[in-house]
């Protein structure tokens, strides 16, 4: 265990190292110049240059990238530029929203999508399985911002069971706030949960069809006994690699999503940081984006050799 879990790691750094390297890069070719943005089209040359040198950004890209990575290594990922705010407070208070909805969203997903991948599985062929398919395929073809705004134009606007956008805050307390990001939550879950049903039906179908299914079987275990004591575990391994990555697409995809209901989430926050060109910001929530889908995919790695060991020993 102790040898798997060091290749893990050791490829968890790497992905991280190479990963900022990338988001650096990219954001250094962009065009323009974030001091001419601060200071506008009028300001002259010299407080140009002054703000330039004040933020940082005269220094050569080298210097510059390993002075934001020894401040990501203390937590001090420096000052926005059109904030003025520490980016390390900024970020945090964006993730207090965007992680709350990235696991409500996930939770939908868990749910709807396990319940309907095992009932279809478990009818192979007949109405409920071509009726869950078929819905599955629907909700794969639906873009998430669209079907956002079918639910506020149904219970916002008609109904007006919640409101169409904004978030109260958490300090007016837990439910109001899980009922402002149920809209946008269920909004994210529709696609991600018509993809995993399908995948949990093809893994629960695989599984069924192996010898020791057969045997439980002929022992006399009963089918639903069957189901939830042989099949499910051995159908879990695909169905947590698509729920990992899911996760993690789920943290970056609120972006969208946060500016059709006005969230002030992380999502929000890069969207604003772009148009303001507030580079440092960008960089480094764009990174922690990055972070946590490398993370997410090392804890899935971890639960493959907690649910079937023959993963562990096969990389060893």
């Amino acid at each position: 265990m102790s040898l798997f879990l060091f290749k893990r790691l050791i490829t968890l750094v790497a992905t991280l190292v190479g990963a900022s390297i990338v988001v650096f890069l990219v954001l250094e070719i962009l065009p323009g110049n974030a001091a001419q943005i601060l200071m506008g089209p009028d300001a002259s040359p010299e407080a140009v240059q002054a703000l330039a040198v004040k933020l940082g950004i005269d220094q050569p890209p080298v210097q510059r990238y390993f002075h934001w990575i020894g401040g990501m290594l203390t937590g001090d990922l420096g000052l926005s530029y059109a904030y003025s705010s520490p980016v390390t407070e900024l970020v945090l208070e964006r993730l207090s929203l965007t992680v709350p909805l990235a696991l409500m969203a996930m939770s939908i997903t868990t749910v709807l999508a396990l319940a309907a991948g095992i009932f279809a599985a478990a009818r192979h062929n007949k109405l409920g399985d071509v009726g869950v398919m078929g819905l599955s395929q629907v909700g794969i073809a639906i873009p998430n911002f669209w079907f956002a705004i079918l639910l506020i134009l149904l219970f916002s606007v008609h109904l007006k069971w919640f409101s169409a956008g904004g978030f109260p805050g958490w300090d007016e307390g837990i439910l109001p706030g899980l009922r402002a990001l149920m809209l946008p939550a269920i909004s994210l879950a529709v696609v991600q949960s018509a993809i995993l049903a399908r995948i949990t039906r093809s893994a629960v179908l695989e599984v069924m069809r192996e010898d020791f299914v057969r045997t439980a079987r002929a022992k006399g275990v009963s089918r639903r006994g069957t189901m939830w004591r042989h099949v499910l575990r051995n159908a879990m391994i695909p169905v947590i690699t698509v729920m990992g990555l899911q996760f993690a697409e789920l943290l970056a995809g609120t972006i969208v999503v946060e500016n059709v209901f006005y969230l002030p989430g992380l999502g929000r926050l890069i969207f604003q940081s772009i148009s303001n060109r507030d580079l440092i910001v960008v960089r480094n929530c764009v990174m922690l984006l990055a972070a946590m889908v490398v993370i997410v995919n090392f804890v899935v790695d971890m639960l493959y050799a907690v649910i079937d060991p023959r993963v562990k020993a096969s990389d060893i």
